[in-house]
């Protein structure tokens, strides 16, 4: 079965039509068209030749059930590797047949972007006092910050030239203007007669409207940063601009569209493309893939990273490619714009860990540009900030092109990574490496030498606030192993391999022997990138230590360079603090298994409230939007660590309470039956969050997407309330369907209660306690009643000990939206540090019953059911469907890490731990 849902994708601002009160904006989003289907073939062939393959594929299927679509663009007369089906019926078993074909890779959904119009008022946009706004996921906001410079208004500082900040002028003076570049720019399109643009080697239109004029005004800005040659100047105004009109008047573009304009560009022979938009969909394989193609073909890809900030969690594909520069934004003051998206990526989740983006930061905010119809125009976004960084790379391979340096996706990365300005009070996963350096890049790139290098390049676990959320907590004996996910960058050649397992190397005299390292690699470095993981861990020898542990990795890449192997060799400084084992009472085990979230469904919100933002897509980790939660937890001494697998792979007898938070995933039996003991049986304490879960008002928030007239339901509520069910079942505890919002108090302070479950069944010993009046929301989503109820089960407190000699604690209740920073109001952690002094120190509740009601349930509730035909097992852990069944899967194995053996090295100690800047003189 094929399943399709709605994803928010991208959010720009109408640079034509500016009222005193109001800005038009942009909101994109994107659906699957339903019967229409992108085949990747795995090679190039003309028209003729894919309709072959498609023939003989479906050679047993009625011609009437399929056509293969026309594409009419500037690549229709060269070869191409995919085709453009509609398929009419029987789909799932035409699909599975295109997949069997030999030279078919890949058959996947089509998807189209379309954009609707509202206003806006202007004043909240000020980059000074720049808040989040509760718009769609994901945003790419060009925040207008003034208009044309050339009108009468009243008073205020021109912001100064982009160009000239960066010290562009400087390689002008040189001779370099971008000459003989040739930069892409995928946008709105360019008109004809733009005064600002003296080298326009190509427009070309690849949407259905035959023209490649730019009646929006984004397209022009971005490649006015990137190319102006007056008023407003850009970085390379010699360079040679390709304009790919990829969006129609009406901002609706198709994938299909962009994967044939990204095959015009490697035909084209580009040397950078720029692609200012991007969304939360790092599972789009065709776009994905070939985005790797584009890099494997030689063009150096720049892409914004998101304006989703300050919120972690939010970064954007395709910026968060490895083969991609992805780039956030600063404002003038050299400071993280609050706008700009950050957090590690969860591509890796729940096994792994997320890597460094972005890759570097630039201005983003009050940045100059071109203006449709000529004069300028300030915007602000990382959309803007993206084709800064384009424009300066123009520059600079122009101002390198005489000095026969390899220039590539990696070692161009490379050279403005390594040149960048570490921006002070910003970590790595806010900034990347920091400030590009278009001067120090110069310098660095001229002298270039290919080779191999990490991201990060050292790891300092010691070292606040880059180094976090590493530095943040101290390793320890027995705690889940820390995973750094680090990127290898290959400037040798578009391939590579690590021949050899890395080496650890620790220095003896500081009890490196402590540190245990294991390492996981790429097979294969492609498309001039590939990943390093490195687990850390704790020996039991270190149980009581307390110190600085130092040592180095060491690994060698291969590679061809001009058909001859060529070899670097990588070395890895590593300092990290160890503590003694804490006590059981301080520590809390995160479950990270059990959380599900886009792109592999459609995963709703979990505050109904927020009708602009229908997506559960920050992967709900301790280091993305729980990120707030995590700073307070350790701020009370908690340690807390991440389970990415299954509770048969912990041991219970190491923590003092499991902290289950807004779970969609299903569960094993055997996860159901090892907890259940360890909670009565082993001293674990377990808190349990949920969400609403109601299947009417799944029903109810389908999205109708209006243009391909088909609706798209949620796979699972804001958590999987059923599967919780079954969990909770053995200890007598359940949550209904009921859907609350409202507010109470606990003792003086009031909580927020966003869209949350009720208590349905618990044990008669145990505490339940009421809030005074909550709305009923699902009434008000499903009849629009304003509906109040009085004593509303929402929190329930459980001692089985008096039962049960030696159990742990159980706490249910029933909305995470105060945990979560994605759409929090006000924050409810002082009353999880009350539920954690219950649950582990043996608190007692007098606050709660001081404030609250307190009485047990008698009321009767239906058990909540699952969606009828839900998709859920489509992307689930657990669940697969075999045959009509939908059956658990064999629950798998826990993973046994081998650690490396060290290699000793008496004497010896790391020369240098932390990068040392280097004097820069003036280019030459």
């Amino acid at each position: 079965m094929v399943v399709a849902f709605v994803i928010i994708f991208i959010t720009f601002v109408n640079l034509c039509h500016l009222s005193d009160n109001f800005i038009e904006e942009f909101n994109y989003s994107s659906s699957i068209v339903p019967n229409e289907f992108i085949v990747s073939f795995s090679g190039y062939h003309n028209g003729s030749q894919r309709n072959d393959i498609l023939l003989k594929a479906l050679q047993n299927f009625d011609l009437m059930l399929w056509k293969e679509l026309p594409r009419k663009n500037s690549a229709s007369q060269y070869q191409s590797d995919f085709s453009l089906l509609q398929i009419y019926s029987d789909v799932d078993r035409v699909v599975s047949t295109l997949k069997k074909h030999t030279l078919i890779k890949g058959v996947t959904e089509q998807r189209m972007v379309a954009r609707t119009l509202k206003n806006v008022n202007p004043n909240h946009l000020d980059t000074d006092s720049w808040t989040p706004r509760n718009l769609k996921k994901s945003n790419f906001d060009s925040f207008i910050e003034e208009d044309s410079v050339k009108s009468r208004k009243i008073l205020r500082a021109i912001p100064r030239q982009i160009s000239h900040v960066l010290q562009a002028n400087v390689l002008w003076g040189l001779g370099h203007r971008g000459k003989g570049v040739k930069v892409a720019v995928f946008d709105t399109g360019l008109p004809k007669s733009h005064p600002h643009f003296k080298n326009i080697k190509d427009r070309t239109d690849w949407t259905e409207e035959k023209t490649v004029n730019d009646e929006v005004g984004h397209g022009t800005f971005v490649a006015g940063v990137i190319a102006s040659d007056r008023e407003c100047y850009g970085f390379a105004p010699e360079a040679d601009l390709y304009i790919f009109r990829v969006f129609t008047n009406k901002q609706v573009s198709y994938t299909s569209w962009f994967l044939d304009a990204f095959n015009y560009a490697i035909l084209k022979n580009i040397d950078i493309l720029n692609l200012s938009i991007g969304g939360p969909d790092f599972m789009d394989k065709p776009f994905v893939d070939k985005v790797w193609e584009l890099t494997a073909n030689n063009v150096i890809m720049v892409s914004a990273i998101g304006n989703d900030g300050p919120l972690y969690g939010t970064l954007n594909n395709p910026a968060d490619q490895m083969d991609v520069i992805g780039v956030g934004g600063i404002n003038f003051d050299d400071k993280i714009a609050s706008f700009s998206s950050r957090g590690m990526t969860t591509h890796e989740l729940p096994y792994g860990y997320g890597r460094i983006k972005p890759d570097i930061v630039t201005y983003g905010a009050s940045v100059t540009g071109s203006s449709l119809k000529g004069g300028c125009r300030s915007l602000s976004g990382t959309s803007v900030a993206s084709p800064v960084v384009a424009g300066a790379l123009a520059l600079l391979l122009s101002s390198v092109a005489s000095k026969n340096v390899v220039t590539n996706p990696a070692s161009v990365k490379q050279a403005i990574i390594e040149s960048a300005t570490r921006i002070p009070d910003a970590n790595m996963f806010e900034q990347g490496h920091g400030k590009f350096d278009l001067i120090k890049a110069y310098k660095l790139l001229s002298k270039y030498k290919p080779h191999a290098s990490v991201i990060p390049n050292y790891l300092d676990l010691t070292e606040c606030p880059y180094m976090w959320p590493y530095c943040s907590q101290p390793l320890y004996y027995s705690a889940m192993p820390v995973l750094v996910n680090m990127t290898i960058l290959n400037g040798m050649g578009v391939t590579g391999r690590i021949k050899e397992m890395p080496i650890w190397e620790p220095l003896n005299e500081n009890h490196g022997n402590l540190l245990k390292i294991a390492f996981a690699y790429s097979d294969n470095l492609w498309p001039w990138s590939g990943y390093l993981a490195v687990y850390l861990s704790v020996s039991k020898e270190g149980e009581a230590w307390t110190g600085i542990v130092q040592g180095v990795i060491t690994l060698s890449v291969t590679s061809y360079l001009e058909n001859e192997e060529e070899q670097s060799k990588i070395t890895i400084p590593v300092k990290v603090s160890i503590i003694p084992t804490p006590l059981k009472s301080k520590r809390i085990l995160w479950d990270q298994f059990h959380n599900l979230r886009y792109p592999s469904g459609y995963f709703p919100r979990d505050n109904l409230n927020m009708k602009m933002d229908p997506l559960d897509w920050n992967a709900d980790h301790i280091h993305t939007n729980y990120k707030d939660l995590y700073t307070y937890l350790r701020s009370k001494d908690y340690f807390i660590e991440v389970l990415g697998l299954p509770f048969t792979c912990f041991n219970a007898n190491d923590y003092g309470v499991l902290l289950i938070i807004d779970p969609e995933e299903e569960y094993f039996d055997e996860e159901i039956v090892k907890l259940t003991k360890d909670i009565f049986h082993n001293k674990l304490s377990v808190i349990v969050v949920g969400e609403w879960y109601n299947v009417k008002v799944m029903d109810k928030i389908q999205f109708y997407d209006e243009n391909t007239r088909q609706w798209w339901t949620p796979v699972t509520g804001g958590a999987n309330i059923p599967a919780l069910n079954e969990l909770m079942k053995p200890w007598g505890i359940s949550l209904t369907d009921q859907v609350y919002s409202g507010e109470f108090k606990v003792g003086t302070k009031t909580v927020i209660y966003a869209s949350g479950a009720t208590i349905g069944e618990f044990p008669k010993e145990g505490f339940v306690m009421r809030a005074n009046k909550l709305y009923d929301q699902a009434a008000e989503v499903l009849f629009g009643e304003i509906k109040a109820d009085s004593d509303v089960p929402i929190i329930g407190f459980y001692d089985p000990s008096q039962t049960h000699r030696g159990s742990g604690r159980i706490v249910v209740y029933g909305d995470s939206n105060c945990l979560d920073s994605a759409h929090m109001t006000t924050d409810c952690f002082w009353l999880l540090d009350e539920i954690l002094n219950y649950t582990i120190n043996g608190g007692e509740l007098n606050k709660f019953l001081t404030s609250m009601k307190s009485e047990p349930i008698t009321e009767l509730h239906m058990l909540t059911t699952r969606l009828q035909d839900n998709k859920l097992h489509l992307y689930s852990k657990v669940i697969e469907q075999v045959g009509d069944e939908i059956l658990k899967k064999p629950i798998p194995n826990c993973p046994s890490i081998k650690w490396n053996v060290p290699l000793s090295r008496k004497g010896f100690a790391p020369e240098y731990l932390l990068p040392v800047a280097v004097p820069m003189t003036a280019p030459t």
